[in-house]
């Protein structure tokens, strides 16, 4: 079809030949100036697929007559790749569906938009869909462009807009989550239901899916006598799709309605998952013995898919990831369907190992364990290709009953609260300051639906735009993975030290958050011994680096006996760490003539196995910055010259095991078993997206000359009872490590 145009347009151009407009126009821009690229299709990855066009409000694809490398280049660099790696032709990625909106394109390679390339024209087409083009770009993003790892069910946008549920009671119509209902479908043309003859379970499994509910409940038919428009019949799923519109069904035309014969309109009764069932406390656990969990998202039901295996958990390969696979997730852990998949490790690194690859889940299975899958070598599979979901969850209203105000923008303000009053009465309240840190600050972006946190703040002053002053809550303490401020810890009573409403808590929120985590492994390979000689101890001793007792010290005679390590800091968020205060607030120290920018960086603690501390050590921030970082990633953090400090994305800072107070002082510890444990961030001064793995633990023997470290690991990455097995360690019988 036209295949040969680019020679036919050569030949006519050297022989002065003019074409025909519709071959050689450039494609003009859409009418309504809203011209938008997304990639779709299975099997793929997120920087692959069937290129899909947005024109004039429909999508459409492209043709791949006379595509080439250059076409892709453009169409990469309008999904915000840096460019193409090669182009796929005969729909590799299935045939798409509507419109195909471009057919003949013929790009340089240059051209900074597809309108300046030449083309047939919008919507001028002689091929089918069986001709899609597809294209694979690099994975490198251009700057400026959000990530795009995400695999999710495009809904055609004709068919059904949203679906909801209409409680089938009015006495009901208040409570949360809607659990029964009336499936009500949104249109361009307003709401419309489906007609409920041949309904089956299955039909319900999808919907219920959609509202985030692992699964349904059987129902008998409840004609419905509601005067209504139907404008869906005969839906047929499997029970397997993610989305209703992937099920076989017949529509009705606009501004038109079919009968239901011997139906009405169709309801469906959801099971909720234990998060979300009524009457029940929020803060009840997820199932004890679940082998998947999900970790560094932001909100409720999202976050990197990691998997048990024995007793350590590991990530999973997003190679062939999609939505039936991400849904069997989600099923798994109380939610619904999944609402998108995403690769490219879209919700930050993992570390440790890597168990899955290439899952293809049907969608009715039971764990993810259970569907077809490989298991990875490490040339397989990097953490960078780390899968994660973000899962339909129930609609619970969380955010109606918390406000920001006074801030620059919706992302920041002072915190405020609808709670009941005495009198039953609900009114908007303040929330003290004292002790508030990032964990609570976590806990309001995420019940807010903002993301992650960026700052807890206890003073808030400078946002006084709110005629709100009295104190509704105070001693707040949240771990963190909490769903509403009020799922806290808090006290019964309210008691602020500082009562003012200037004094009341704040937060800031965003989009992205960083995640520091320690090399563990590394701990264990660089732990030694040293008696170090007093006379090279004053600068340690001026920032508290020895224990208590080397102030009696007979100085500078003598020595102290240091248990030391290196500590290899990663960033795996989305996110740079940055120091909470700015460099005016930041510390000089003249003995080792550096700047701190925080006071305490890392604990450092030498535990007997009853938890009692036996000898500890601390870390100011000599000085964050980036020492190594993954390849294909700039350095941007300095300690020089009063640099900037911090710690980029993908990169790490290492703190040797021979630079001043990278040591526990254990001159008076006795020989025996004890556990080693470091504690990144141990203030939350700075917020990251998962502060469960910010500890490090070790079984450590110290013999009084020699040391062995044990089973280094992060806080989270052992199973519930292997951590119990840990914590019980009963030491040693040798110096064997097996």
């Amino acid at each position: 079809m036209l295949g040969g145009l680019w020679d036919m347009v050569i030949a006519m151009v050297l022989w002065g030949v003019w074409l025909p407009s519709c071959l050689s126009q450039t494609t003009s821009p859409s009418q309504d100036g809203k011209i938008k690229f997304r990639l779709a299709g299975y099997p793929r990855k997120h920087n692959e697929g069937r290129v899909e066009v947005f024109y004039n409000g429909e999508w459409g694809t492209i043709c791949d007559d006379d595509f080439t490398l250059a076409n892709a280049h453009v169409l990469c660099r309008h999904l915000g790749f840096v460019e193409a790696l090669s182009w796929s032709h005969s729909a590799k990625y299935g045939p798409g569906t509507g419109k195909i909106w471009l057919d003949n394109v013929m790009c340089g390679g240059s051209e900074n938009s597809i309108e300046k390339c030449v083309s047939r024209g919008w919507g001028n087409s002689d091929c089918t869909h069986q001709e899609d083009a597809g294209v694979v770009c690099k994975d490198e993003r251009l700057p400026g462009f959000a990530d795009s790892n995400i695999i999710e069910m495009q809904v055609n946008e004709n068919r059904m807009e949203n679906i909801h549920l209409r409680p089938l009671s009015g006495a009901h119509a208040g409570r949360m989550p809607v659990t029964e209902g009336v499936i009500e479908v949104k249109f361009k043309e307003g709401w419309g239901h489906i007609c409920n003859t041949g309904w089956t379970t299955k039909n319900s499994r999808v919907v219920c899916g959609m509202m985030g509910f692992p699964s349904q409940r059987t129902m008998g038919k409840k004609p419905s006598s509601l005067q209504t428009v139907y404008r869906i019949h005969s839906v047929a799923c499997t029970g397997n799709e993610a989305h209703l519109s992937a099920c076989s069904m017949e529509f009705s035309k606009a501004n038109s309605s079919a009968s239901c014969p011997d139906g009405g309109a169709a309801v469906v009764s959801c099971v909720p998952g234990p998060l979300f069932t009524q009457g029940r406390a929020r803060r009840v656990k997820l199932k004890p013995m679940s082998q998947v969990r999900l970790k560094g998202g932001a909100k409720t039901g999202e976050g990197r898919v990691e998997v048990l295996k024995g007793s350590e958990w590991g990530t999973v390969c997003d190679d062939h990831w999609n939505l039936q696979s991400s849904s069997v997730v989600c099923r798994e852990l109380g939610f619904g369907t999944a609402k998108e998949a995403l690769t490219g490790a879209r919700m930050g690194q993992g570390m440790g190992p890597i168990y899955m690859n290439e899952v293809q889940c049907r969608g009715d299975e039971k764990s993810l364990w259970d569907c077809p899958h490989k298991s990875i070598t490490a040339e397989d599979c990097k953490h960078m290709e780390d899968a994660s979901v973000i899962c339909n969850i129930p609609y619970m209203g969380f955010e109606k009953s918390i406000r920001l105000t006074g801030g620059r923008t919706q992302l920041e303000g002072r915190v405020e609260l609808l709670l009941s009053t005495g009198s039953g009465v609900r009114d908007w309240g303040l929330v003290c300051g004292d002790g508030w840190t990032s964990r609570e600050a976590m806990v309001v972006c995420r019940q807010l639906g903002l993301g992650h946190a960026s700052s807890g703040l206890r003073e808030t002053w400078y946002w006084d735009s709110s005629n709100v002053t009295e104190m509704v809550l105070s001693g707040v303490k949240c771990k963190g993975n909490e769903m509403t401020l009020t799922d806290c810890q808090h006290h019964s009573v309210v008691s602020c030290k500082r009562a003012g409403a200037q004094f009341s808590a704040g937060v800031i929120c965003s989009d992205m958050a960083s995640d520091l985590v320690l090399n563990a492994p590394l701990v264990e390979q660089t732990v030694y011994i040293e008696d170090r000689p007093l006379h090279l101890l004053y600068c340690a001793a001026e920032e508290n680096c020895l224990a208590k007792s080397a102030a009696q010290a007979n100085w500078p005679y003598g020595h102290r006996r240091l248990l030391r390590f290196s500590s290899e800091i990663h960033n795996i968020g989305k996110a740079d760490f940055r120091p909470r205060l700015g460099r005016h607030s930041w510390v000089w120290h003249e003995c080792h003539r550096h700047y701190h920018s925080m006071d305490i960086f890392t604990y450092y603690d030498l535990l007997s196995l009853n938890g009692t501390k036996v000898a500890d050590g601390h870390k100011a921030s000599f000085c964050l910055e980036d020492t190594e970082c993954h390849e294909g990633v700039s350095k941007h953090y300095e300690c020089a010259n009063f640099g900037e400090q911090g710690i980029t994305v993908d990169c790490w800072d290492l703190y040797r095991h021979d630079i001043d107070c990278q040591w526990i002082d254990i001159t008076d510890v006795k020989p025996g078993n004890y556990i080693l444990q470091v504690i990144i961030n141990p203030n939350f001064e700075v917020a990251e997206s998962d502060i469960t793995n910010n500890a490090m633990r070790c079984n450590c023997k110290y013999d009084g000359n020699r040391v062995w470290l044990h089973k280094c690991h992060l806080g989270d990455s052992f199973s519930e009872e292997a951590e119990k097995e840990f914590e019980h360690y009963p030491g040693q019988l040798n110096n064997k490590i097996s």
